[in-house]
């Protein structure tokens, strides 16, 4: 399975655009946690997602894309497919 990284950034937007980006990244299959090598789980930074499927880069962004519109935004998306991940100062999950 492939490991993706997703940025999107919402212009002019507010805490609410947030939300609604978030609850539409969820319903495309993108996560607001990453999970550690020793099974812990972090909270993302807001506007990064984490996804793990066999999807393609391009598949992925299609996803992103769609859940950003729903925001009514103007948005810029980037996506990553990695490799490997590693972290600092990332709030656990409890």
């Amino acid at each position: 399975m492939a490991k993706f990284i997703t940025r999107i950034e919402l212009h002019d937007a507010d805490e609410g655009d947030y939300d609604t980006l978030n609850f539409g990244m969820e319903v495309e299959g993108f996560s607001l946690a990453i999970t550690s090598s020793n099974s812990n789980t972090y909270y993302l930074p807001r506007g990064e997602f984490y996804r793990e499927d066999n999807s393609t880069l391009e598949q992925v962004l299609q996803a992103a894309k769609s859940a950003a519109a729903k925001t009514n935004k103007e948005f810029a998306v980037i996506v990553s497919e990695m490799a490997g991940c590693t972290w600092r100062g990332l709030r656990r999950v409890t």
